[in-house]
């Protein structure tokens, strides 16, 4: 599933949703409509390493994603967050959201 400005999901096992790129005011709208729609499926993870740059957007994309498998019944485990994008969750204070 692809943005066409350098965001990327992959279904990496029927269970995992490995994002990919960048996630941010310029991405966050596309992002969240394909983390919507993979979350149709069995996901219950999704795994950030290959998130290269994140904002408050792209923060608050992966909290609403999070936010949306629990509202299914399915909690979303949020694996592999990137140093910098735990840091940004520290200082806005949603850190223990995605724990």
């Amino acid at each position: 599933m692809n943005a066409p400005t350098g965001f990327r999901l992959d279904i990496v096992a029927p269970t995992v949703l490995a994002v990919n790129g960048v996630l941010d005011f310029g991405t966050a709208a596309a992002a969240l409509a394909a983390m919507r729609a993979a979350l149709d499926g069995e996901v219950t993870q999704l795994d950030l390493a290959g998130v290269s740059h994140c904002d408050s957007a792209g923060l608050a994309c992966v909290l609403a994603a999070a936010a949306e498998a629990n509202r299914r019944g399915r909690p979303l485990r949020v694996v592999g967050m990137p140093a910098s994008m735990q840091a940004l969750a520290q200082v806005c204070e949603v850190d223990t959201l995605l724990a």
